[in-house]
């Protein structure tokens, strides 16, 4: 099993930055993509931005240029820096990792985090 822990959310006011981050644990072979969503009320949920085990990263029209995603591989633990905050950006954010298991060598499974609420008023 791999256990997700998500931190970084909060208030912030527009324009304003977060980072946040989802570190990954358990019995990890390896990591074949780290995805970020959000949801945001009355919505469904929608990727925001992704980065697989190339290093390779895709974006949401709407967070191009503002948004970044990265990893640091030794902690299996992987960022979003958020810039230029806008209110439309308010949502839950999940992080959604797959990886493959030691314990599995031949599937790789998708594995979700709590979600982190990030807000964006004045």
């Amino acid at each position: 099993q791999v256990q997700l822990v998500e931190s970084g959310g909060g208030l912030v006011q527009p324009g304003g930055s977060l980072r946040l981050s989802c570190a990954a644990s358990g019995s990890i072979y390896r990591i074949n993509a780290m995805v970020w969503y959000r949801q945001a009320p009355g919505k469904g949920r929608e990727s925001v931005a992704a980065l697989n085990s190339g290093g390779d990263t895709n974006y949401a029209d709407p967070v191009k240029g503002r948004f970044t995603i990265f990893r640091d591989n030794v902690k299996n633990t992987v960022y979003l820096q958020m810039n230029s905050l806008k209110p439309e950006d308010t949502a839950v954010y999940y992080c959604n990792v797959q990886a493959i298991l030691y314990s599995d060598l031949w599937r790789a499974i998708d594995y979700w985090g709590q979600g982190t609420q990030v807000t964006v008023s004045s």
